[in-house]
């Protein structure tokens, strides 16, 4: 699966669906499928590791386009964890406003150490492996935690995805 940060928002960076799905198919994925707009593709690979493949997205994506764009790959088994251990799990959570930010690299807890969460409330996180758990309860645009969780802090490049959406690639990456 790849996850391509900031792409068709506001007009910049514009990635046709279409175009997403050809590039892999050009890189040798198999039964490739996009969910919404916003960089989401569920693939086949027979050989490939994650890292390469991203690597190789992210220059399809800049010769193609003319322009660099993010790209994070996931194996179906690493999504579906990331929906099992789902911290929230069992609570009253908006999947509106719930947050997973995929990482690059594995979270280090010592960046995140020195938040106090209290100091947030009612917003939440939870680290994951390579992702960063994020309840906004008062909504995303406002969160003074994802304004704090940053690539900067966290040390890794990294993308974010609503719950639903999270959900609904665990569910593609399964069938």
């Amino acid at each position: 699966m790849a996850l391509l940060r900031g792409i068709n928002v506001g007009g910049k960076k514009r990635v046709p669906m279409q175009t997403l799905r050809e590039l892999l198919t050009g890189m040798g994925c198999e039964a490739v499928r996009t969910h919404l707009n916003s960089g989401n593709a569920v693939f086949t690979h027979p050989d490939a590791d994650g890292a390469s493949l991203a690597a190789g997205l992210e220059r399809a994506v800049e010769e193609a386009l003319g322009f660099s764009v993010t790209c994070l790959v996931r194996e179906s088994s690493e999504i579906r964890r990331v929906v099992d251990a789902n911290p929230f799990a069992g609570q009253d959570v908006d999947p509106a406003r719930f947050l997973v930010t995929f990482l690059a690299e594995p979270v280090d807890p010592a960046a995140v150490a020195d938040l106090d969460p209290a100091a947030y409330a009612p917003e939440e996180f939870a680290l994951g492996e390579r992702e960063v758990y994020l309840h906004c309860a008062a909504g995303i645009r406002d969160s003074k935690l994802a304004k704090v969780l940053t690539e900067r802090r966290l040390g890794s490049a990294g993308t974010a995805r609503n719950w639903n959406t999270v959900t609904k690639l665990a569910d593609m990456a399964d069938s």
